[in-house]
């Protein structure tokens, strides 16, 4: 037997959902399971938890490490478990009857998190700044 049990509200049945399968970075070959004009530049697990959390789904997140993960960093750590049936075998939400789109609807929420506005505004005036740096040592030589 595969599994320690059959009941699908068991915490060991739930749906695995890393970051790495939602992060346009990546190439299938490193993980990616949607497509890249889908997915969201470097996703957390925190940002898939509360995705998911908000749509009411059994969530809980795990210290894990994607096998293909190469980058040993906090960020890229942890792994989001989803639970997609109860105990009878029936969908815990009508929207999502895969794993798949499970990880599309994440994918489009995240960048509607606040978070994610604050990050990328900030992102792009640091990226500016370092850009100016560059320049500037380039003209003192």
């Amino acid at each position: 037997m595969a599994h320690l049990t059959d009941n699908p509200a068991d915490k060991e049945r739930f749906v695995c959902v890393y970051p790495v399968y939602i992060n346009s970075k990546k190439t299938l070959a490193e993980g990616r399971r949607i497509p890249s004009q889908k997915a969201v530049e470097n996703p957390s697990c925190a940002e898939i938890r509360d995705v998911l959390t908000a749509t009411g789904m059994n969530v809980y997140v795990e210290n894990k490490m994607h096998p293909r993960e190469w980058n040993r960093d906090v960020q890229f750590r942890g792994r989001v478990r989803v639970q997609m049936r109860q105990t009878d075998g029936t969908l815990c939400h009508d929207k999502f009857s895969t794993r798949k789109e499970v990880m599309l609807y994440v994918a489009e929420m995240i960048p509607k998190l606040k978070t994610r506005s604050q990050k990328s505004g900030g992102g792009e005036s640091s990226s500016q700044q370092t850009d100016g740096g560059k320049k500037s040592k380039k003209k003192k030589k």
